[in-house]
């Protein structure tokens, strides 16, 4: 079962006093050009369902889509390399940090993370941050298709590597991902569903 299919856009949100009251959350997040609007359309089957743009940073508030099992997915703003003025983007941290320390909804993260560039300093910093919530994290080494067989070998056991020291403070798995190649749906399926599943036996 996609868990995806038919999500619909529920809305926006650029304060927290405005988060809306849901069950269960998923999160997507990422430095602003590692796809991440790409990789939501396609888990959707959706073209457009989140705005894709060549221009980083268009992601500016905290989205919301109804899943078909009454959870919500939930677009983050992207981190990086926006071209925005100094005050927008200091309530974008804000927003975004707060947003994941206090949710008690959210059931986990998924991080994006372009595959030929994979763990960069502000991914770590992601990993650090969320690591005090406990909840687990996913990471989607998205844009696969870039790289040969053999690298992708490669580049997800570097990464899986990279990742054991975080492995002490919280669950974090990682996958290839290709929205060109709709390569690894099923995957994200599965673990999204363990982390709804984890939230309601908790509940």
């Amino acid at each position: 079962m996609n868990l995806f299919q038919n999500a619909k856009f529920f809305t926006t949100v650029n304060h927290l006093k405005d988060l809306p009251d849901t069950v269960a959350e998923i999160a997507f997040v990422g430095r602003s050009n590692a796809g991440k609007s790409s990789a939501i359309n396609t888990l959707c089957n959706h073209v457009r369902l989140a705005y894709v743009s060549k221009t980083p940073g268009r992601t500016q508030h905290i989205n919301f889509f109804e899943l078909t099992n009454g959870s919500f997915m939930v677009d983050l703003p992207g981190y990086g390399y926006a071209q925005v003025p100094e005050a927008i983007r200091a309530h974008w941290v804000q927003l975004l940090g707060s947003y994941l320390q206090t949710r008690r909804q959210l059931a986990g993260l998924i991080l994006i993370m372009d595959a030929r560039h994979p763990l960069k300093d502000l991914d770590v910093k992601m990993l650090d941050f969320f690591a005090e919530t406990k909840r687990p994290v996913h990471i989607l080494l998205s844009k696969s298709d870039k790289l040969s067989k053999n690298e992708q070998f490669k580049t997800l056991a570097a990464v899986k590597k990279a990742l054991e020291p975080f492995q002490t403070r919280q669950t974090v798995s990682v996958q290839l991902f290709s929205s060109l190649k709709k390569q690894g749906v099923e995957e994200v399926n599965r673990v999204v569903a363990q982390w709804f599943a984890s939230l309601e036996s908790v509940g």
